[in-house]
């Protein structure tokens, strides 16, 4: 039993109206063809439309479905179209990287395992708020992940292929493991084939009851086709927007509520580890992480040793950091992380928010002014509004399963364990 829960019903209920002023900022995002990149003012960017971009929205318009927001079922639909036709490789098979912003023609082929993850959580998400087409997609997306992506021998996934899948890219990345669990986990809630979940647990143990903690629970990001670390990669790009050199203690957080979620969903005493490997990520990923240059605010990377690499304030850490504190709470009940979410929240009203323009601030520099050196406006909200639904939301199954079994709860709900 929790000590005390995480949010108060006043932090609930502003959480509440924040997720549905993101979803009204989402839907200006739908085109043609699927759905774009937006600016600063909410306004479609005219550039191509991206299949990672189309499939996290589709997946932020699902979430909207699952609690009821007027006309968000369509929009999944649309998105859930877009990606089953105008994405896809009628040729070769997997989705385009990029498309046409008319939706006509590819403009990149390369087939990624980041992107192709998302497919597979946009069908998912589809599926369970029942949008037409979905299951079908999702389908399609595990055959193809299964046969291109997944490498049996590692226990993880591939990173890229050239468009007719013949080039391997010479490269393993944590990022695209990361939402190939979040995925997995995903597409085993809703198929209820355990073979997604363990396929994600196989992942989870490798990248950290292995790699992690070899490491003092600084993940390595980029590794050899075998899984050798490359700890000097892009050693001159430290914010990279995804491949970023050293440890990025944003995503230390976000594989600590991977963790607990594949923990609690798979069971057992092989998952014993699980909970003080999260614990130790978290503090890792604050201890490095937040202010280690004297200003508020998650750092985006740092060096081998947790000394800052880029300084640059990135919204979507400060999210999993709610969300990480969030899972462990579910797990320990401990009152020690609703000050920390206090912190946080009352860090994004003061400098995230974009109240005058809509949704959040992509960037922040060292100074916590809005920047835009590695992200150019609002490319797409799916970091902020799963944040702002965590009150809603049990620890497994995935948000969107969730939400749509159990409708749309009270705004004053704690999201206590």
């Amino acid at each position: 039993m929790a000590d005390a829960p995480l949010f108060t019903a006043e932090r609930a209920a502003e959480f509440a109206a924040e997720a549905d002023r993101l979803l009204d900022f989402t839907a200006g995002a739908k085109t043609t063809g699927g759905f774009g990149w937006l600016g600063d003012h909410g306004e479609v960017v005219e550039r191509d439309l991206e299949l990672w971009i189309t499939c996290r929205m589709t997946h932020v318009c699902a979430l909207g479905a699952a609690i009821g927001k007027p006309g968000f079922l369509e929009l999944t639909e649309h998105g859930i179209r877009s990606i089953a036709d105008n994405f896809h490789d009628e040729r070769h098979d997997g989705w385009y990287a990029a498309i046409s912003p008319d939706g006509s023609r590819p403009t990149d082929a390369t087939k990624a395992a980041y992107a192709h993850s998302f497919v597979i959580l946009a069908g998912s998400s589809g599926q369970a708020v029942g949008a037409a087409g979905a299951a079908d997609l999702l389908t399609h997306a595990l055959a193809v992940h299964d046969r291109f992506f997944w490498d049996e021998s590692q226990g993880m996934t591939r990173e890229s292929f050239s468009g007719d899948w013949r080039t391997e890219e010479d490269y393993r990345g944590i990022n695209a493991n990361m939402h190939t669990v979040e995925a997995y986990l995903a597409a085993g809630d809703v198929t209820g084939d355990q073979l997604w979940h363990e396929r994600a647990g196989r992942i989870v143990t490798r990248a950290i009851d292995q790699l992690a903690r070899a490491n003092s629970w600084r993940i390595p990001e980029h590794f050899t086709a075998d899984f050798t670390p490359l700890p000097d990669y892009n050693k001159d790009q430290p914010a990279h927007p995804f491949r970023p050199y050293g440890a990025t203690p944003g995503h230390a957080l976000e594989w600590a509520r991977l963790t607990l979620a594949a923990a609690q969903t798979l069971g057992g005493p092989a998952w014993d580890w699980a909970y003080d490997a999260a614990s130790a990520l978290v503090a890792g990923a604050v201890t490095d992480g937040w202010a280690p240059d004297g200003a508020d605010g998650f750092v985006y990377t740092t060096d081998w040793d947790g000394t800052p690499s880029s300084h640059a304030r990135m919204f979507w850490v400060l999210t999993e950091a709610i969300g990480a504190a969030w899972a462990l709470h579910h797990v320990d009940g401990s009152a020690q992380w609703r000050p920390l979410v206090e912190k946080w929240w009352a860090y994004a009203k003061a400098y995230l928010l974009d109240l005058d323009r809509g949704a959040w601030h992509s960037e922040l520099d060292a100074t916590n002014t809005p920047d835009a050196e590695t992200w150019v406006g609002k490319p797409d909200t799916y970091h902020a509004i799963q944040a702002m639904l965590l009150p809603r939301l049990p620890l497994t199954p995935s948000f969107t399963t969730a939400l749509a079994a159990r409708g749309a709860p009270e705004a004053g709900g704690t999201g206590s364990a």
